[in-house]
């Protein structure tokens, strides 16, 4: 059920430092507002508040098909929901619309040797048409870049066949692009690891090129080994008009806005209570607790995105319609994408590259970003570990942009190491969320212990940035770190 603000807790008009403190202001005595303390407002943002906007989600996938997915009636109530919420406590609210391309899977199998193997189609792939293709299966050597150049396909004949590289490294768009450029037929992407491919998207893209699905690791042995298969991928793509919800404080500076943002779209597979509805909640509960007015150096901007599940397409086209000066007035972002994952990691967007995983840093005054949330972690006796700018998830435009970004993550499909499961418990060598991408993303699915150290982690990071920016480069510092002088 959904939750109204308790009025005790909210920093619009309550001095949230001075009630942890336990100061009286005098009756008779107007004392001006305290300014924000951030590990008060983490404590703020408690786990029942959460888990109330969590059951509103899943209700609302529940009555709307299932799921809360770009172009559906659950993804309209979705906005309604948080949008209502927001207004209620007192924000400006607008709710943008954007185009996107819809996609929609309406059949697909593979048959390999008369044989059926489970397939996963890739979001925004073309289609094969009803009754698919039949072709020769040419496998691609793994090497450090499995399928992501076109050189990996030296000396072998793609023209007309099924592409079958193994997963990793890059993007599926950059494979499919490889295999295209070769004239292949269609492209197979094998798992990295035991089980089907889950999830997974060409982006906006990928319908102008070649079709394109996942199949498991196990069944990539059955396809090096066949010499033709049958592969259908019938999909339905359209343009359509979506939302993002974005309110901003009426207090602050608006000359280094700090952005807090969560995908609020579902896959079609399931209600997305982990994946997103837990950012979702936190990055909400968040906005509710801090108020609409607070005592705050920076304003802080509140977004909700939309079709990030197709390639992060509302993200990326709020980043596309700043002008100049609007891009540069935001000091930094902070993305917040499934908080409770049922085999939990405790994860920080890696600034600085320390752990040299995957891309590089991100832009200047991401590292200290890091450090905040760790310190955080650290301060609830939890050792976070660093996880990759992999551009999964909405960060992506901002750190293009030359914003500083980073954020909490409680893990995907990865899989936990034995040395992640010392630390924080858990079954080792199993994905973090079995259920991604699944009818199984449900809030009886949800790690609520997990859930209520991250979510507070939203609050702790929103308040140390709304009243500093220490650390991250504003103004004249940030363009000269963009021109490289």
């Amino acid at each position: 059920m959904g939750r109204t603000v308790m009025n005790a807790m909210t920093l619009s008009g309550i001095m949230i430092a001075a009630a942890a403190l336990g100061i009286a202001a005098c009756s008779n005595t107007s004392a001006p507002p305290a300014p924000l303390d951030a590990p008060a407002l983490a404590d703020a943002v408690q786990l029942d508040a959460v888990v109330g906007h969590l059951q509103e989600l899943e209700r609302i996938a529940t009555e709307n098909g299932g799921n809360r997915a770009l172009g559906t009636t659950g993804y309209d109530a979705s906005v309604d929901y948080v949008a209502g919420k927001l207004r209620e406590a007192g924000f400006d609210v607008r709710t943008p619309e954007f185009d996107v391309t819809s996609f929609d899977v309406n059949d697909a199998s593979l048959t390999v040797d008369g044989a059926p193997v489970e397939l996963r189609v890739l979001g925004m792939s073309p289609s094969t048409g009803p009754d698919g293709i039949t072709a020769r299966v040419v496998r691609v050597p793994a090497d450090d870049t499995p399928g992501c150049e076109v050189t990996d396909y030296d000396g072998l004949d793609a023209a007309g066949a099924i592409a079958v590289v193994d997963r990793g490294v890059c993007p599926f768009s950059a494979k499919q692009k490889a295999a295209a450029e070769r004239g292949a037929a269609a492209l197979l992407v094998v798992n990295n690891e035991p089980g089907p491919l889950a999830g997974g998207t060409l982006g906006e893209d990928g319908d102008e090129l070649i079709p394109a699905a996942g199949v498991s690791g196990n069944d990539g042995a059955a396809l090096a080994a066949a010499e033709t298969a049958t592969l259908v991928v019938d999909t339905t793509i359209e343009d359509i008009r979506s939302r993002n919800v974005i309110a901003q404080t009426a207090t602050g500076g608006t000359d280094d806005v700090v952005v807090v943002g969560a995908h609020l779209d579902s896959v079609p597979e399931g209600p997305g209570i982990n994946d997103n509805g837990s950012g979702v909640a936190a990055v909400l509960e968040t906005a509710l607790q801090l108020g609409s007015g607070p005592t705050i150096t920076n304003a802080v901007r509140f977004a909700f995105w939309g079709a990030e599940e197709t390639g992060l397409v509302g993200s990326t086209r709020y980043v596309e319609s700043l002008s100049d000066d609007e891009r540069d007035s935001i000091a930094l972002y902070l993305n917040f994408d499934m908080l409770g994952s049922p085999n939990p990691g405790y994860l920080v967007y890696d600034g600085d590259d320390s752990d040299a995983v995957g891309a590089g840093p991100g832009p200047e005054g991401s590292a200290g970003i890091e450090q905040t949330f760790r310190s955080f972690f650290e301060s609830r006796g939890v050792a976070a570990d660093g996880t990759d700018f992999d551009g999964r998830s909405d960060y992506g435009p901002f750190v293009e942009a030359g914003i500083p970004a980073g954020g909490v993550f409680s893990g995907a499909d990865e899989r936990k190491s034995a040395d992640q499961a010392g630390k924080w418990g858990g079954e080792v060598d199993t994905a973090f969320d079995p259920n991604y991408h699944s009818p199984q993303d449900t809030l009886g699915n949800i790690d609520r212990d997990a859930l209520a150290v991250t979510a507070a982690s939203v609050g702790y990071g929103v308040g140390t940035y709304a009243q500093s920016l220490d650390g991250v480069p504003t103004g004249d510092a940030r363009d000269r770190e963009r021109s490289g002088n």
